[in-house]
């Protein structure tokens, strides 16, 4: 299976998970024991430390996932690499989920919550970038297209991120109407 079409399986995937998110939503009980654990923090119902939560815990996901891979990258073992990165989406859905149900607040702080939460995904979209535009060759001769393909599934991957985190944070059913 070549790269291009397991990336864009995946992406109609987490388009249909995206699509579909009331059913899932709903999957998740409540008395679920992370569910419970956050509802009584008290400090997760202040938006500013729920978005720093979900900012820190988006990094931790990414950052633990990219040192999982390249630790698999010195054995040779195929296709391990898409398991993993099949597990962390559905992890971090299933954290987005979790904030989804846990965090109580008006429309406005939900949204801001998802924004500044979701933004991890959108600096490193914008730091890629960069990294395209700003792309040369590392000695004479070399062709940096192969890197350039690379970091252009980063930017599309880091953004459909983004989006589906502000999408599964940012809008609930049951939202107080205090705004």
């Amino acid at each position: 299976m070549s790269l291009t079409l397991f990336l864009f399986i995946g992406f109609i995937g987490v388009f249909l998970v995206t699509f579909l998110k009331r059913p899932l939503i709903n999957l998740l009980g409540e008395d679920n024991f992370l569910i419970n654990r956050l509802k009584n923090a008290e400090w997760f119902q202040n938006y500013w430390l729920a978005r720093l939560f979900l900012f820190i815990m988006n990094a931790i996901l990414f950052f633990s996932t990219t040192v999982i891979i390249y630790l698999l990258s010195y054995f040779l073992i195929p296709y391990v690499h898409l398991l993993v990165m099949v597990l962390a989406v559905i992890g971090s859905i299933f954290l987005w989920i979790i904030i989804n149900k846990t965090w109580q607040g008006t429309k406005r702080n939900r949204l801001k919550l998802a924004v500044i939460g979701s933004s991890f995904y959108l600096i490193l979209s914008l730091m890629l970038i960069y990294m395209l535009v700003t792309l040369a060759p590392s000695f004479p001769g070399d062709d940096p297209f192969m890197r350039a393909i690379g970091i252009f599934l980063g930017i599309v991957v880091t953004t459909f991120a983004f989006i589906s985190c502000l999408i599964f944070t940012g809008f609930s059913k049951t939202i107080d109407e205090r705004a």
